[in-house]
């Protein structure tokens, strides 16, 4: 796909959008409030928390858009209901008489087949292909902290005959338009590229031009751009309600500093995003699907992530620590964090690797993505013309935010939506939802 060369082109901010408050200080709010301030808008960046304050603290900082596929997929149905109940699960869902939840999970098992897969991966890979320019725009204008080759980037497996899945996969992704550069490799070929995997490991992938980060580092380093740019970052203050009051803008109020009215209002708080937008016509439930993770030392340092498709565990060398991430549990995102799933990353963690100390964990952590049962997030317009969203990525946040704040800011400043945003339009009908409530009017 060709690159988008907008930032040589006239900027017309629409609507007299002067100033711009974006709500959510993670990889998405600060990519979208770097790319606004550099069409000469003026923004603030408001936060409750803090920079990386929520699933961009303690992901696993991949950016792998071979391999940014819609979360419902048919393999969610192969695992059962039995095993998505269960608590060693990598995709857990716990009983739950939460509304919210139910339809949630109502929609997302309705999304996983093989044809509204096919039609979300077409929607996802115009992104996609945007998303590794993005962060090299960003690197070449102020943003420091390094992008990382992911080079061997390795998904291996203690059962041969599972790389097949993997396989598939790909050959689905090509059929939706896109294409994984990779190769198929044995198990000592795997422990000769990477001396971290045990024995247990039978057969391995690799995939070709991925990279990666600490996601801590870039987003810190980022927000370090941002406010080189001019941008105040307003944290410790929550946004408690938007207002639209037509041609006079969009007012913010919130429990603290960073209040008042503003032209134009992007929301990017991730799993909390529907509060705040479902008063704009945003029907979409917007549900956390966590993510844990934890540190530990080991004797031999991978020289670049690795992948066990099978227990989802990523693992991602960060300075003199590897990090182990994975899981998607769906529950509210305040809960805390469930020991049982840090169980299920470490069991797998010690059968499938070699001289890592699993036993003297640091930094566990639980974390918030923002996930949609459709599987495409939600980017662009509401129904207010001066309120917009940004959000919905699911486990793509960090690859995608960037590209996002690009498209995104195209969007508000020249009024156009650009061709890789039609799919993810916030206002899309749900099809979770029966006949009767899709014609109504109610929050979710």
């Amino acid at each position: 796909m060709a690159a988008h060369t907008w930032f040589d082109e006239e900027v017309v901010v629409v609507g007299g959008a002067r100033r711009v408050a974006v709500v959510g200080a993670g990889m998405v709010g600060l990519a979208t409030a770097w790319f606004l301030r550099e069409r000469g808008v003026e923004v603030t960046v408001l936060d409750r928390e803090g920079v990386a304050a929520g699933a961009s603290w303690g992901n696993a900082g991949w950016l792998t858009p071979a391999i940014a596929t819609p979360l419902p997929e048919p393999a969610v149905l192969r695992y059962g209901i039995k095993a998505l109940v269960s608590p060693n699960s990598p995709v857990y869902v716990p009983p739950s008489a939460d509304p919210r939840l139910v339809r949630f999970a109502a929609g997302f098992v309705r999304h996983s087949t093989n044809s509204r897969w096919e039609r979300a991966m077409q929607s996802l890979i115009p992104i996609n292909d945007l998303s590794l320019a993005a962060f090299d725009h960003l690197g070449a204008h102020g943003v420091d902290e390094p992008v990382r080759d992911a080079d061997p980037f390795i998904a291996a497996y203690d059962r041969a005959g599972d790389v097949q899945v993997l396989l598939d996969e790909f050959t689905h992704i090509e059929h939706a338009g896109g294409k994984v550069e990779h190769e198929l490799i044995g198990a000592d070929e795997a422990r000769r590229r990477e001396p971290a995997l045990s024995d247990a490991v039978q057969a391995a992938i690799v995939i070709h031009g991925q990279r990666y980060i600490n996601p801590v580092r870039y987003v810190e380093s980022l927000a370090a751009a941002v406010r080189a740019q001019g941008t105040e970052i307003v944290t410790g203050t929550e946004v408690l309600q938007l207002d639209d009051l037509g041609s006079a803008g969009v007012r913010v109020e919130t429990s603290g500093a960073g209040g008042g009215t503003y032209d134009a209002v992007v929301v990017a708080t991730g799993a909390w995003l529907g509060d705040l937008v479902s008063p704009f016509g945003v029907r979409h439930v917007v549900q956390a699907g966590r993510g844990y993770s934890f540190s530990v030392e080991t004797e031999h340092m991978p020289a670049s992530p690795i992948y066990f498709p099978v227990a989802r565990l990523a693992l991602t060398p960060l300075g003199d620590r590897l990090r182990v991430a994975g899981m998607m549990e769906f529950r509210r995102p305040d809960a805390a964090l469930d020991p049982r799933r840090i169980k299920a990353l470490v069991d797998p963690a010690r059968r499938l690797l070699r001289g890592v100390d699993l036993d003297h964990r640091q930094d566990e952590w639980v974390g918030s993505r923002p996930v949609t049962a459709d599987g495409l997030p939600l980017i662009g317009r509401t129904s207010s013309e001066r309120v917009f969203v940004a959000g919905g990525h699911g486990m793509w946040g960090i690859t995608l935010g960037p590209a996002t704040g690009q498209l995104l800011a195209e969007q508000i400043t020249t009024g156009r939506v650009p061709t890789a945003l039609t799919p993810f339009d916030p206002l899309r009908t749900p099809t979770w939802a029966p006949t009767r409530l899709r014609r109504g009017t109610a929050s979710v």
